[in-house]
């Protein structure tokens, strides 16, 4: 496993708050916590030992943005000739986005500068006008670690991170300055701050830039435990760690997988889980959801956006373009201590569908369309894939 170090992230606790400003959905998908009957609002125990919020709030996440050749082409036509725009391509999936408190999504590729050239794969420049359609579908934050963030280089970092800021989205995983590496994505929801951190398995055999180790987050269990730790020191109350892992093509989550989630997951403070939600990605298939150690884990939620994808065999494999969306709905603790707790966890099957170039909510396709068989059984190869470990037993279930 590779490792490097992160600088001050415990001694730079102190000042997230105050250098990191959060930002929220436009709305909740779950209604209300209610408040007990006479308190203002506001009041009640909290894990800070002050006043409670008074309502939880709807978190979702989603896979990999893999903008292939064809995927930019694509955005091109939608654009007209003028430049790219990938907001139709997403509007399939914008009511969901949308709707939720917080929204995070992966920045799998890095960006070319205005006006190209731009290139899919193996090494990619993507156009940087994503960044506009990602916070138009309702996006608040990005992990931006990957095996592409050093594509292009110190400069791929610097185009994309600034293209999102620009966008108002914010972003967790690779970093222009040692003090911004110290920061993680800082979101309001509902009552709640939220953290996100994210760290790759590996840049392609890509050094990290000349006295730059602080580029790109890889992993290392220490360090995601201390900067877990470092942000719930500086208020966060629900820390979400973004993983780019596993085994490419790998329905199931492999054993690094499997071990490093039962470790991460079971590092707590005072009794209190330092980590509250891992997201996956990476592998370009479905993955399982599972609860372990008390904390749910998405192994691998597959591709968002991504052209046709040949597999480890050279062949056309149909899995490169499924995913899931995760959404899960937290409540506020009970008592001092304590964490915010998941209420509810729902899946969305999704799929890229390039022969429209857009991406499908496929029960909502199903809700208007009962015919198509073809996003029947795509819908159905998901659900298999993702309650592969047991899940419903947990309470998972399928949303919409």
């Amino acid at each position: 496993m590779t490792t490097h170090t992160r600088h001050g992230a415990v001694a730079a606790a102190a000042l997230l708050l105050g250098t990191a400003a959060g930002c929220a959905g436009p709305g909740t998908a779950e209604p209300a916590v209610d408040r007990p009957a006479g308190s203002a609002a506001g009041s009640g125990p909290s894990a800070a030992g002050g006043t409670a919020p008074e309502r939880g709030f709807t978190l979702v996440a989603s896979g990999d943005v893999l903008p292939h050749d064809s995927v930019i082409s694509r955005a091109g036509v939608d654009a007209g000739g003028a430049g790219h725009d990938f907001v139709p391509m997403l509007a399939g999936v914008k009511p969901v986005v949308s709707a939720a408190d917080v929204a995070i999504c992966h920045m799998e590729t890095v960006y070319g500068p205005d006006g190209g050239p731009f290139t899919g794969y193996p090494s990619f420049a993507s156009p940087p006008e994503i960044a506009g359609a990602l916070k138009a579908t309702g996006y608040d934050s990005c992990s931006t670690a990957s095996n592409h963030t050093l594509d292009a280089g110190a400069d791929g970092i610097s185009r994309t991170l600034g293209a999102l800021d620009k966008a108002g989205v914010k972003h967790a995983g690779s970093a222009r300055s040692a003090e911004e590496d110290t920061r993680p994505a800082l979101l309001d929801a509902g009552g709640a701050k939220v953290a996100q951190l994210a760290y790759t398995y590996d840049t392609n055999g890509k050094p990290l830039p000349d006295g730059q180790p602080w580029a790109v987050d890889l992993i290392d269990e220490e360090k995601i435990i201390a900067d877990s730790r470092a942000a719930r020191a500086a208020g966060a109350d629900v820390v979400v760690v973004s993983m780019h892992w596993g085994t490419e093509w790998q329905t199931a989550p492999d054993e690094k997988q499997l071990r490093l989630g039962e470790r991460l997951t079971g590092s707590t403070t005072d009794g209190r889980p330092d980590i509250d939600l891992i997201i996956g990605t990476h592998v370009h298939a479905p993955q399982a959801y599972e609860k372990v150690n008390g904390t749910w884990i998405i192994y691998g939620m597959g591709d968002q956006i991504a052209g046709e994808m040949i597999n480890n065999a050279g062949q056309f494999d149909p899995r490169g373009t499924q995913g899931s969306i995760g959404r899960f709905t937290f409540a506020p603790p009970a008592a001092d201590g304590e964490r915010w707790a998941v209420t509810k966890a729902e899946f969305i099957p999704q799929t890229m569908d390039n022969t429209v170039g857009r991406v499908v909510n496929l029960s909502q396709a199903l809700d208007e369309d009962p015919s198509r068989d073809d996003y029947r059984a795509t819908r159905s190869a998901i659900e298999a894939a993702v309650l592969g470990r047991g899940a419903a037993n947990d309470g998972l279930t399928m949303g919409r």
